[in-house]
């Protein structure tokens, strides 16, 4: 079976999860802070382009040996609320094997290179991209807001199966203040949180991998890596090499007008305080108008979805939207 063939089938079977974990030595300077002209740059970053795609969307999750609720919606990028609602259970549920849960996840793929890699660190997703075909879409954790994923081109730079964890000096800082083992280097096996794969890139320390926490997936929590699903990074780990580009960027909303006419708009959270509604409402104008498409927004949705974010894509033209 092709590549592409084998990710369908991995989607169908349970969603595929992506992780970068920042693993470098130390926090970027002033993570914590908006930056200068932070918000400019990021409005540049996500206004600029209209998606023609979206992934996801209704399917169901038959559970399995094991499952939990929130692994479950960290695995399909759904936030845990909308999952408990849309199946009536409660977060003490209890799951019974071969149980179907209904899974609605929809997402803006976003504009960008024809090959390799594309992260969009509010979306919290990863998009694998080959002659111009999308291959795959996963969810990912990515770099939490005092420890934030670098933005940028990079390229895959070295491949490990069943690494060893070497961590960082700053890392071990922070077991040390929070009163916690201090750790060296963990081995390969079921106690390392870099899972059973790791894609090196040339942003030094940084890189894609696994992981042992999956309900960690579709979170900022990392110490700037992306994170995956373990099985996912395997699939990612056969899918790439060394030399294949990876484009992180910083989206918080992103517009798509289907082949069939519809409008999609979807809102991200903003960990890294780049932007605010008023901005991005204004920039979500701008680009609807440079592409005749005021007219057939419902702009009062859109503005409350811009206002209260949930990192999934809803419709927004008038016929989907009455």
């Amino acid at each position: 079976m092709s590549l592409a063939g084998r990710l369908r089938a991995g989607c169908r079977a349970g969603a595929v999860v992506l992780c970068l974990l920042g693993c470098a030595g130390r926090p970027p300077a002033a993570a914590a802070a908006p930056l200068p002209g932070a918000s400019a740059a990021a409005r540049q970053d996500a206004s600029q382009e209209l998606s023609r795609q979206l992934v996801g969307g209704l399917s169901e999750h038959c559970v399995r040996a094991g499952d939990t609720l929130l692994a479950i919606a960290a695995r399909y990028g759904e936030p845990l609320a909308r999952l408990l609602r849309d199946n009536g259970l409660d977060a003490r549920a209890r799951l019974r094997p071969g149980q179907c849960l209904r899974i609605d996840n929809p997402q803006v793929v976003p504009p960008g290179p024809a090959d390799g890699v594309l992260i969009n660190l509010p979306q919290r997703m990863l998009f694998l991209r080959r002659d111009g075909r999308l291959e795959a879409a996963w969810p990912v954790a990515v770099g939490r807001a005092d420890w934030p994923t670098p933005l940028g081109r990079f390229r895959v730079t070295q491949m490990r199966r069943d690494p060893v964890w070497h961590v960082p000096a700053s890392i071990q800082e922070e077991m040390r203040r929070e009163g916690k083992p201090v750790l060296h280097e963990v081995p390969s096996g079921p106690d390392n949180p870099l899972g059973h794969a790791w894609i090196g890139l040339d942003a030094v320390g940084y890189g894609i991998h696994g992981t042992n926490a999956p309900a960690s997936i579709h979170s900022f929590r990392t110490h700037g890596c992306v994170r995956l699903d373990d099985d996912h990074a395997t699939q990612l780990f056969q899918a790439v090499h060394p030399g294949v580009p990876v484009h992180i960027v910083y989206r918080t909303w992103l517009l798509a007008e289907l082949p069939d006419g519809q409008l999609w708009l979807q809102a991200n959270p903003d960990p890294y305080h780049r932007s605010s509604p008023r901005d991005e409402l204004r920039d979500l104008r701008a680009l609807a108008a440079s592409q005749g498409l005021q007219g057939r927004v419902d702009w009062p949705l859109a503005q409350s979805l811009l206002e209260a974010p949930t990192g999934l894509a809803a419709r927004i033209d008038h016929t989907g939207s009455s």
